[in-house]
């Protein structure tokens, strides 16, 4: 045993010997090239584990005999029994199975639409009538417990699909769309009758769903009740409903229109649109068969006989007849069937021979091509959809190979040459005649231009652009305006904005224009839009823009004409509805051409009696040509200081129409107005007051900059109360600047107007002034400005109307012809008591009431405090003292000392007053 053992340890070793000798020394030339592999040590040896020695093969066992069976066999005989009854079975339905497989598909169709007939007719016979029995309970249970009250429809729906089984057996596809539909529309109606009947719950009975939508209408309605409740609940059920008629009849949804139109020309609603009638069709039916050539007219009759020798006489003379030309003959003229039988000819030639058409033939069809293209424009022009070749120029292909980029400008508006003027005598208080004047005296604009080849190079460049850069985007679009065009630009999906607004500069660089400006997005589209200034500027006329406005009726006496946005439409603003606007901009930027259109359209617009104007000039040469009107209820005024007294006069009067606001329980001046015309005001008895309309009064100061240097609190203060309370009063304030600083439109003052117009700025931080956002400062100057309307977030574009002088001249000479201007006297205080102050203060009267108001308070009269506290220079501070000593306020000077004060504190008021001329000494 032991010897066996030892043996086959040997030979085991032996036996793997060689193939660990190899191991070795493979691991040895990769641990070191070119040494002999040292042998394992002990430890190695050790540690490696020892191969087992294979088991020895046993001999097998038999297998145990089975016990007896205890029921001697019975079970098994049952089993294979059973087994056998059920392998007949399953094999005679097999072969049913594979017969029915065999039946034809027509036949299995019919099988399928009478076994739905029979349903049909059995849930009949369960819901229409009382069936009992085990089959009515188990319709009443499944049918009425979906149904609810509609289990009367459900048999009229299973015959349905199964005369159409019957009737078009032939039209498998069309059954997963009627099964939706129809599933949408079971869901939709069923859930509307739930809600309808009260949305009775399963805790509420069999017998309340039964009554309501069943179970069908529990689970449509159920959820949308709870989550969004029945206001929203019903309208989606009503959607689903629509959505499942729409499937089952296959009917889309821009397809509405011409089904109602065929069913209404069926019904004889309607006249039925125009069909080619048969007699054409006969008509041509015989011109083609004439036309046709013999051999295939001889291919469509009857096959006759065949008889060798007249088919071989037939044959010779055919090959004797010399062959007719595909070409026409060139002394005749060629009609369209010769021209594509030619054509037809010469493409079947090149394509079998290899070669190109000749060149007859090529021009044949390209006279051909060309009457027809010419042809598809003149029929397009006079559909009014697409312009002609000629009227819209190049055509801009899309470089994304999508066909043409389209131009999205708004048409220019139809002249309403039709229309009565909107009213030529206006009766005024007073018995006088005013007439408006016309709109002929404002000269008309040309067309606005529609694309050009410069459109179509910008396209290409800022596609070249995004190709390059490797942004999916694609110019889908523009709108062209008077100074710039906006150009739309989609961006593909998971496509970044700050893709687009990155690269700014190298659009500009592309379109070799510095003034591009982006906006993401466009507002109400999802799209980027880049503006970019246009090479061939236009001017829009301010008669154009008060044409549009007198074609839509609108007869507001505060309606004014501002421009032309960058989409074509023009921009009109109301006045009374902003209801203050602050306007700045640069010099040259346009700002006094917009002061100009507003004050020429509410002379236009207005009669005096609707609208007075109270207008300040500081530059004393902006708004002399309006001297006169009778629009005005003060002389224009140039002098800074009587311009702080008008704004306080405004602030009394805005007090006064407010008091007679509260008398008489009106909240805005319009409903007073309206309530005087139709006589529903009454005064109080004893007054002898006669009740006026209150006009609209708007105050227009042309440089708000040098009021705010000369009186910056009293013009402040004004400002900001006439902004916070006068839009009920119908007061409209109106500022306009060339320095939009933070020292002239104040916090307070922009916080009060709301409406913003800028016009180009010279840095980013005037356009925040102003807008407060950026924008103004890539404006390109010349009526090119952004309007911001109150409540808008974000401003309009667009190309400030233009009004020339002489069409100024023209209007304003109209109005004085009509009217002479009533003047107020209490608008400006200074004017009359000018007189009476002395001649020796000059221009510091403002200077000399605050030294004296100082001085009288402190009751300590010094030079040096004046100097301090007015900060002014040593000799104006002397003269002030001196003016001072004159009038008795203080006493002579006492060298180095202060100078008595002989007014007391309580007497400033009157030497405040004698200061001013307001009263004698």
């Amino acid at each position: 045993m032991a010897s066996r053992t030892s043996g086959k340890g040997s030979q085991g070793t032996a036996g793997t010997a060689k193939p660990r000798a190899g191991r070795t020394t493979g691991a040895a030339k990769k641990a070191a090239p070119g040494k002999a592999p040292a042998k394992k040590t002990a430890a190695a040896r050790k540690s490696a584990p020892a191969k087992k020695a294979p088991a020895r093969k046993t001999a097998k066992k038999a297998p145990p005999k089975p016990a007896p069976s205890p029921t001697g066999g019975v079970f098994r005989l049952v089993r294979g029994l059973w087994l056998g009854l059920a392998h007949a079975v399953g094999a005679m339905f097999r072969g049913i199975g594979r017969g029915a497989k065999g039946l034809d598909p027509a036949h299995r169709k019919d099988g399928v639409a009478l076994l739905l007939l029979g349903l049909a007719l059995i849930v009949a016979a369960g819901t229409w009538s009382n069936l009992r029995g085990p089959v009515g309970d188990l319709v009443k249970m499944l049918v009425t417990g979906s149904f609810g009250r509609l289990d009367l429809l459900f048999p009229l729906l299973l015959g349905a699909v199964a005369v159409r089984l019957i009737l078009y057996p032939e039209k498998p596809e069309a059954n997963g769309r009627i099964v939706i539909g129809l599933s949408a529309l079971v869901l939709g109606i069923l859930g509307q009758v739930h809600i309808a009947c009260g949305s009775p719950g399963r805790d509420s009975g069999t017998e309340a769903m039964r009554d309501a939508g069943g179970l069908i209408g529990w689970a449509a309605s159920k959820p949308l009740v709870f989550m969004m409740g029945e206001v929203l609940a019903v309208p989606l059920l009503v959607l689903l409903t629509v959505f499942g008629l729409l499937v089952v009849t296959a009917t889309p949804v821009n397809a509405i229109p011409q089904r109602l139109r065929a069913l209404g020309a069926k019904l004889g609603i309607v006249e039925p649109a125009y069909e080619p009638d048969q007699g054409d069709a006969e008509v041509y039916d015989d011109e083609w068969r004439e036309a046709r050539p013999v051999r295939a007219r001889r291919r469509a009759t009857a096959p006759e006989a065949y008889d060798a020798e007249s088919a071989e006489e037939e044959a010779l003379t055919r090959r004797k007849r010399p062959r007719k030309s595909a070409q026409p003959d060139f002394g005749r003229p060629m009609d369209a069937v010769d021209v594509a039988a030619a054509a037809a000819a010469a493409l079947d030639g090149a394509v079998l021979n290899g070669m190109p058409p000749s060149p007859v033939v090529a021009d044949l069809t390209r006279d051909l091509t060309a009457d027809r293209r010419r042809a598809g424009e003149i029929a397009a022009a006079a559909a009014g959809s697409v312009p002609t070749a000629r009227e819209s120029g190049q055509d801009a292909k899309r470089p994304d190979g999508k066909g043409v980029v389209p131009d999205l400008t708004k048409p220019a508006p139809e002249a309403a040459e039709g229309l009565p003027p909107r009213a030529e005598q206006l009766q005024l208080a007073g018995d006088i005649t005013y007439s408006l004047p016309s709109l002929n005296l404002l000269e008309r604009g040309g067309p606005g231009k529609t694309r050009s080849a410069a459109n179509d190079a910008i396209v290409a460049s800022l596609t070249t652009v995004f190709s390059e850069f490797k942004v999916d985007a694609a110019v889908t679009g523009f709108t062209r305006g008077p100074t710039v065009t906006r150009y739309e630009v989609e961006l593909g999906p998971a496509v970044k904005v700050e893709r687009i607004t990155a690269l700014t500069k190298n659009i500009a660089y592309a379109v070799a224009s510095p003034d591009v400006r982006i906006i993401s997005p466009i507002p109400g589209k999802s799209a980027v839009g880049i503006e970019i200034p246009n090479t061939d500027r236009e001017m829009v006329n301010l008669g154009d823009v008060l044409r549009l406005a007198d074609a839509a009726e609108d007869d507001h006496p505060m309606l004014v004409a501002l421009g032309k946005d960058v989409e074509g439409g023009y921009v009109m603003a109301n006045l009374a509805k902003m209801p203050h606007i602050l306007v700045a901009g640069a010099t040259g930027s346009g700002k006094s051409s917009c002061i100009n259109c507003l004050i020429t359209s509410i002379m236009i617009r207005a009669t005096p009696e609707d609208v007075r104007m109270v207008l300040v000039d500081p530059k004393r040469v902006e708004l002399t040509a309006y001297e006169g009107i009778p629009h005005l209820i003060t002389p224009i005024i140039t002098n800074p200081k009587r311009a702080a007294e008008a704004l306080q006069w405004v602030v009394r009067e805005m007090d006064l129409r407010y008091d007679d606001l509260a008398a008489f329980g009106f909240r805005h001046i319009d409903d007073f107005n309206e309530a005087i015309r139709n006589g529903k005001v009454k005064l109080p008895e004893g007054s002898e007051r006669e009740l006026q309309p209150y006009p609209y009064l708007l105050v227009i100061v042309d440089e708000l900059a040098d009021l705010m240097m000369v009186a910056p609190r009293d013009v402040e203060d004004a400002i900001v109360r006439i902004t916070q309370l006068a839009r009920a009063a119908g007061i409209h304030l109106v500022l306009a600047t060339q320095r939009p600083s933070v020292d002239v439109v104040t916090g307070l003052i922009k916080a009060n107007v709301p409406s913003r117009l800028a016009f180009a700025t010279s840095s980013l931080a005037d356009s925040r002034v102003i807008l407060d956002q950026p924008g103004a400062e890539k404006l390109i100057g010349k009526g090119d400005g952004l309007f911001l309307p109150m409540g808008a977030n974000k401003p309009i574009r667009m190309q400030g109307a233009f009004v020339t002088e002489s069409e100024v001249a023209a209007v304003v000479q109209h109005c004085k012809d009509q009217m002479a201007p009533v003047f107020r006297d209490d608008v400006t205080v200074g004017s009359k008591q000018k007189k009476e102050i002395d001649e020796d203060i000059g221009d510091d009267l403002d200077l000399l009431c605050q030294a004296a108001e100082l001085v009288v308070s402190t009751q300590f009269g010094s030079t040096s405090m004046l100097q301090r506290k007015l900060r002014v220079g040593f000799a104006k501070a002397g003269r002030l003292m001196d003016l001072m000593e004159s009038r008795n306020i203080v006493g002579p000077s006492e060298g180095s000392k202060a100078r008595d004060v002989l007014v007391k504190p309580d007497e400033l008021d009157g030497v405040l007053a004698v200061i001013r001329g307001e009263a004698e000494a």
